[in-house]
């Protein structure tokens, strides 16, 4: 089963990021064909200062290195270093309309919110769709805001099957209907734009502040607390297992323990899950040749499948005369 995804560099990773997609993402690494890409194009639609994006692009290689991925398990490099796939955006824009373009939530949202949009916003699924359909591949792992963009690749290759002939896999989402919404210290989802988020990779001075900062209730010590209102409780039990979630609950239900406590026992969980990341990660700043040397290997395995394909692809619309 082949398993494509990306993930665009916007700076420090932080538990939303973590729990939301990339645990899942390393759990493909044991039983799936997985394709990870490091997504810069898309990112330009909402930054264009090139030392942030040069910064940050090498900044989510050295963190997924550091979580885990297995360059020797996943085809993994970085998206603007495999150009067929801005040739292979072209083409697909031929079997799209503007009004289903005009349809995407996500374009909306944004534009709602006082965004203001150049046209690479505009055309964000047609690029996502050539991600996904250049590397044939069988799921995507999407959150429920992405599924529409699911929808825009297969519409798309569809109709470019029905031009042209069947070149093109129909990729099927693979969307984790439970996966968490992470709060961040606010309660609010965890999100960079919101300014809530707990940055794991961050110093453990910056991890405490950010932890100590969680918004509680006014219980004294002695009352009992409510865990499934508690943000605290919340971010906690995502390390937890489902016995050890009964165990942390009752001692919110028990009182005689505040919530400056219930932080520290938390702050403390946190480090000691990515104490090995955090070290791993060190040593991947120390040796940065080694961390170009994978994006290379990778931006070479993924640039022989996509040449392959897209040379098919050429064929078949007529471009391709000797």
């Amino acid at each position: 089963m082949r398993i494509l995804t990306g993930l665009q560099p916007s700076g420090k990773l932080h538990l939303g990021n973590y729990f939301g997609a990339i645990r899942k993402i390393l759990d493909y690494q044991s039983s799936s064909d997985l394709f990870l890409f490091i997504a810069n194009l898309h990112a330009l639609t909402t930054y264009s200062n090139k030392k942030n994006l040069e910064e940050y692009s090498l900044e989510c290689a050295i963190d997924l290195l550091a979580l885990g991925v297995d360059p020797q398990k996943t085809v993994f490099w970085i998206q603007s270093d495999v150009p067929q796939v801005t040739e292979l955006t072209w083409y697909l824009s031929q079997c799209i309309t503007v009004p289903q373009l005009q349809l995407a939530h996500s374009f909306k949202d944004k534009v709602n919110k006082g965004f203001t949009p150049g046209a690479g916003l505009f055309t964000y699924p047609i690029l996502m769709a050539s991600d996904i359909l250049l590397f044939s591949a069988e799921k995507v792992p999407v959150g429920k805001d992405q599924k529409q963009h699911l929808e825009f690749a297969r519409d798309i290759a569809e109709r470019f099957n029905a031009l042209f002939g069947p070149l093109l896999h129909l990729p099927e989402p693979d969307i984790e209907e439970r996966t968490a919404i992470v709060p961040g210290i606010d309660g609010a989802k965890m999100s960079k734009s919101y300014g809530n988020t707990i940055d794991f990779f961050g110093t453990e001075k910056e991890i405490k502040k950010q932890v100590m900062a969680i918004q509680s209730d006014s219980k004294s010590i002695e009352e009992p607390k409510d865990p499934n209102s508690s943000f605290i409780f919340q971010i906690h039990s995502l390390f937890l297992t489902e016995s050890e979630k009964e165990t942390l609950k009752e001692k919110y239900e028990k009182g005689g323990v505040g919530y400056g406590d219930l932080k520290k026992d938390l702050l403390s969980k946190v480090l000691d899950h990515f104490s090995p990341f955090r070290e791993k990660r060190s040593q991947l700043t120390q040796n940065l040749d080694y961390v170009r040397d994978v994006l290379r290997a990778g931006k070479s395995k993924a640039t022989e499948i996509a040449e392959t394909k897209l040379n098919e692809i050429r064929k078949s619309i007529g471009l391709k005369l000797f």
